[in-house]
């Protein structure tokens, strides 16, 4: 499907900033703009997980380290 451009410390930070965006979300009810922290977290979490981000791909970025067989 995708080609895994996501390396491993830039997925550990997408999956903490992710888990930290969703969390504001709960964590600060009286703030008008939270549906933001669930938007940019489910993104941050979503690409971490998967180890695929289309911005990566549309730039030609990738964060992974070449493997040499």
């Amino acid at each position: 499907m995708f080609k895994t451009n996501v390396g491993g410390i830039d997925r550990v930070l997408r999956i903490a900033v992710g888990v930290a965006l969703l969390a504001a979300f709960f964590l600060m009810p009286g703030f008008g703009f939270r549906w933001v922290f669930v938007v940019l977290g489910v993104i941050a979490l979503g690409t971490g997980l998967t180890r695929t981000c289309p911005a990566y791909s549309i730039f030609g970025i990738s964060s992974c380290t070449m493997r040499k067989g």
